[in-house]
C-alpha cells in the first residue's frame, strides 16, 4: 500500500524553514497571513508527492480524499465537498456550490482531473474565494502529464470581496 501522509514541517514566518519546536498553540498565534502561505506550501508538496507516486488521470474523487486524509494527519482540519449557501437578492441557495477541500477555514483546494487548464477554472476558483471571503486557493488538475503544469495559485485581491447582489447566507461565513 503506497504511503502519502509523510509529515511535512510547519514553516517559519520570515525564513521558509522548518520551525522544530513550534506547538501547535504557538502557531495558531502566527498571523492569518502566514499561516495560509504556509497550509498552502504544504498542499502543493502534497499535491505534487501524490502526483509523482500515482500518476495522473485517475478519477478526482481519489485525488481529493487522499489529499484531505494527507492534511488530517498533519493535524489540519480540512473540509471535504462542503456545501455553500448562497443568497441572490430574495433567492436562497442551500447549496450554491460545494467546495472540494477547505483547509483550515483560510485556504480553498479545487481539484481537477482533466487534460488541461480551462480559463474558466480560474474564473471560477476567483468568484468562490471572493464569495467566501478567503485570500488564496489552489487549483490543482492532476489530468495533467506534469505537476507544474497542473498547480495554480489564485489569489483574491479584490476589496469588495462579494458583489452587492450575492452574499454568502447568514451563518455560513468562514471565520
Amino acid at each position: 500500500m503506497l504511503n502519502i501522509s509523510g509529515q511535512l514541517p510547519f514553516f517559519s514566518r520570515a525564513s521558509r524553514t522548518p520551525t522544530a519546536g513550534l506547538t501547535r498553540d504557538e502557531c495558531e498565534e502566527i498571523p492569518v497571513k502566514y499561516l495560509v502561505e504556509e497550509r498552502s506550501a504544504i498542499a502543493v508538496a502534497c499535491g505534487y508527492k501524490l502526483h509523482v507516486n500515482l500518476g495522473f488521470g485517475l478519477l478526482e474523487s481519489m485525488y481529493e480524499q487522499l489529499m484531505a486524509n494527507a492534511r488530517e494527519c498533519q493535524g489540519l482540519r480540512v473540509d471535504r465537498q462542503k456545501p455553500i449557501k448562497i443568497k441572490y437578492e430574495e433567492i436562497e441557495l442551500q447549496e450554491g456550490f460545494r467546495a472540494d477541500l477547505i483547509v483550515g477555514e483560510r485556504l480553498l483546494i479545487e481539484l481537477k482531473s482533466t487534460e488541461r487548464h480551462r480559463p474558466v477554472h480560474a474564473k471560477q476558483m476567483l468568484t468562490y474565494l471572493c464569495l467566501l471571503h478567503l485570500p488564496l486557493g489552489l487549483l490543482m488538475n492532476f489530468g495533467s502529464p506534469t505537476f507544474k503544469e497542473s498547480c495554480k495559485r489564485i489569489v483574491n485581491n479584490h476589496k469588495n470581496q462579494t458583489s452587492s447582489r450575492v452574499d454568502l447566507a447568514v451563518g455560513t461565513r468562514l471565520a
